[in-house]
């Protein structure tokens, strides 16, 4: 019995899947998130390697390959190079192909297919792959001075217009009432107490505040709208940038999404897909989860014949 592990490493939360060879098992945890620069190094890899123990147990020496797609991977080549020497130590003699996260989220959505997936999350990133299997990604600097479209900006974003529509700046909408409420606001300026002790600093709490636009547009705030129009016009920046650096042989190339921000739906899906097909795109649902994944990408690169048969188990999975 050989298992093969895929790992969608977050910011905040981390995702793992054992797979058995030989048989339909699989088995899932979730652990803390995974960003080195964050956590640090050391303790992200510690926490890796308990999580993996932990998920297949006495199984352990019978892992034949991990697959470990990480945040920040690819962006610091000491930071890369610390980070390898440090997994190779720790999980030897298990071999382990790492990268980073948006690859798995990649392998996940589009099944290994060719096409680009966009990830509109706490932060922004695509990435795609062509037929020839040349790569490519854009967006996913950082949140000071990128992650355009996602919900941390977008949450930045509502801090903005609310400050905005409360002192003059703009007209009062929706949006304004909505934040009011959401706080139970009697002075409009404790909104800045509420902001410095509970939201900044915090990157998901922000994202989280992309929830209060929703509600605001469905409410008909004209703001919150264009807030939106906005975030679809980033994203497809995105996809046009990947695009451009890869070469798809079919006549129409497929684009799939995950991420918070396209749970808003009917203020984003419509016409983030009419756009993708004024460029000759097709928006496809994803297939698969991240973790999911990882784990194709486990069975690519060290049990390739058995990549059809994992992909008929994660298939009957979601039915």
């Amino acid at each position: 019995m050989q298992l093969i592990i895929g790992v969608d490493g977050g910011g905040t939360k981390t995702a793992l899947c054992a797979a058995d060879i030989d048989d339909s098992m699989l088995r899932y945890t979730k652990v803390a998130g995974a960003s080195w620069r964050e956590h640090g190094i050391p303790k992200v890899v510690q926490n890796l390697k308990e999580a993996v123990s932990d998920l297949v147990g006495e199984k352990y020496n019978n892992i034949a390959g991990i697959v470990m797609g990480l945040p920040c991977y690819g962006e610091s080549a000491d930071g890369d190079a610390a980070l390898d020497q440090t997994i190779t130590n720790m999980f030897a003699p298990i071999p382990v192909y790492l990268t980073n996260d948006v690859e798995v989220g990649w392998a996940g959505s589009m099944a290994l297919e060719p096409g680009i997936n966009v990830v509109a999350g706490t932060g922004s990133i695509a990435f795609g792959k062509d037929n020839k299997g040349t790569t490519a990604r854009s967006g996913g600097w950082s949140e000071f001075f990128g992650d355009e479209g996602s919900c941390y900006w977008m949450g930045r974003r509502v801090m903005e217009l609310f400050s905005k529509q409360s002192d003059g700046r703009m007209p009062k909408d929706a949006l304004y009432s909505t934040v009011c409420h959401e706080f139970n606001l009697e002075n409009d300026i404790s909104f800045i107490d509420i902001m410095h002790s509970g939201y900044l600093g915090y990157r998901n709490q922000v994202a989280g505040l992309q929830i209060l636009a929703e509600k605001a547009a469905l409410a008909g705030s004209e703001s919150a709208k264009e807030l939106y129009r906005e975030a679809v016009d980033e994203l497809l920046l995105l996809v046009k940038a990947v695009k451009n650096k890869l070469d798809f042989k079919e006549d129409f190339w497929n684009v799939s999404y995950s991420g918070g921000l396209f749970k808003a739906g009917d203020l984003v899906l419509p016409r983030f897909s009419g756009e993708i097909e004024k460029m000759g795109g097709k928006l496809c649902t994803p297939r698969f989860e991240p973790v999911d994944g990882a784990v194709l990408l486990a069975f690519k690169h060290f049990f390739p014949k058995g990549i059809n048969r994992i992909q008929d188990i994660l298939m009957e999975k979601k039915k």
